[in-house]
């Protein structure tokens, strides 16, 4: 996901410019902001789980951007892929673990995180994907 200039005749391919720094990505703005909403949300939980689920679930949550960053420096694209991946597995470990251990616990609905959540997921799926089809590309 690159920032875009739109054409204005139908049809017409979106001219892209390549990101010169990770905050330009859609990906890890969505991952920043998926970060900051769970920090809000697991601010209310009991303080009991201060060393415990919060600590797990905003560790995996940081883990997304900061994944997405560092791959997105990385000149190899198996690297990159391989960043992506890790990132993909943090957003796993929020969602199949943490975020529904929460609401079983009535600590919170997240299923607005979940959203959210899901949304980064196939925003990163796509952005691996347009990586990986560089091994290919007789232009790369």
């Amino acid at each position: 996901m690159e920032i875009g200039d739109r054409s204005q005749e139908p049809g017409a391919r979106i001219k892209r410019e390549s990101a010169s720094s990770f905050q330009d990505l859609i990906v890890w703005q969505k991952a920043h902001q998926l970060v900051l909403y769970v920090y809000r949300f697991s601010s209310s939980f009991p303080k009991t789980e201060t060393y415990g689920l919060v600590s797990q679930l905003r560790r995996a949550s940081v883990s997304v951007p900061a994944n997405i960053a560092e791959g997105f420096k990385k000149k190899g694209l198996a690297d990159k892929v391989r960043f992506f991946n890790i990132a993909q597995g943090s957003l796993e470990e929020c969602r199949s673990t943490y975020l529904i251990l929460a609401n079983d616990l009535e600590y919170g609905d997240s299923r607005e995180l979940m959203i959210n959540l899901e949304e980064v997921s196939k925003l990163l799926d796509s952005y691996t994907a347009k990586i990986e089809q560089r091994k290919y590309s007789p232009d790369s």
